[in-house]
């Protein structure tokens, strides 16, 4: 499996879930919650794997990160065969739309599009939270490709396992993609840096802390035993860790 990280940056975030991009000037006095956003390609010998589509950010050209990179990569958008929510936090799907003249279209438009049903729920109940930018997220579920998955846990296809997992939103789900001798994790925002396998904390910023911190203990051991290779969505430094 090739994995090609879609790195929008490094970004400071405060109460209101604003992003501010991180550079030399403002690094050192940024104030606010530092991360990277990173989504990811996976590309296995049946598909090419969006994980979680990123906050959208633009470059001076206007175009986003993201395509930029894929571009890079001589990989388009109608490629992209599936497209992978662990949850809808706004840092989480923000590319998955396209605002045109004529109102928003799929930016994948051949790819099917997997939302766990009880996390839209959760989400639309929660209309105070500034995680959710509820515009996008509006559009994002009017979509024709969208599979909504309604089982807590289960295959996608025979690469492609998923287990709704809690801890960081109630109904957040983590993926598993194997491939021959290969098993790539995802555990999105339960384990979204390096240093959370590290310190063992429950964080208040997850709906259930302690429920994250146990999940990721023990696919940490699961990893090291299986040789798992980890996406890490909002490590500053480094995008994946190979057990």
């Amino acid at each position: 499996m090739k994995i090609i990280p879609l790195k929008e940056g490094n970004f400071s975030t405060n109460k209101t879930k604003d992003f501010t991009l991180l550079t030399e000037e403002n690094a050192d006095t940024a104030k606010g919650i530092k991360m990277s956003v990173t989504p990811f390609l996976i590309i296995t010998e049946k598909d090419v794997i969006l994980l979680d589509g990123g906050i959208g950010w633009k470059n001076k050209s206007g175009k986003t990160v993201i395509s930029e990179i894929m571009e890079g990569e001589n990989i388009k958008p109608e490629n992209v065969t599936k497209v992978l929510l662990s949850h809808l936090h706004k840092d989480h799907i923000e590319t998955t739309i396209t605002r045109t003249d004529n109102g928003f279209e799929a930016t994948f438009p051949n790819a099917e599009i997997f939302i766990q049903k009880q996390e839209l729920d959760y989400a639309m109940n929660s209309k105070g939270s500034h995680s959710y930018n509820f515009d996008t997220l509006e559009k994002l579920i009017e979509l024709d490709n969208i599979v909504w998955m309604d089982e807590d846990r289960g295959s996608i296809t025979d690469e492609i396992y998923f287990e709704v997992a809690g801890g960081h939103t109630p109904f957040m789900q983590v993926f598993w993609i194997r491939e021959g001798e290969e098993t790539i994790f995802y555990g999105s925002d339960d384990l979204p840096q390096e240093s959370y396998l590290k310190y063992h904390l429950a964080y208040k910023s997850d709906f259930d802390g302690r429920k994250a911190m146990e999940l990721r203990q023990k696919w940490q051991k699961e990893a090291i035993e299986n040789h798992w290779q980890i996406l890490l969505y909002h490590d500053l430094n480094k995008s994946m860790l190979q057990f």
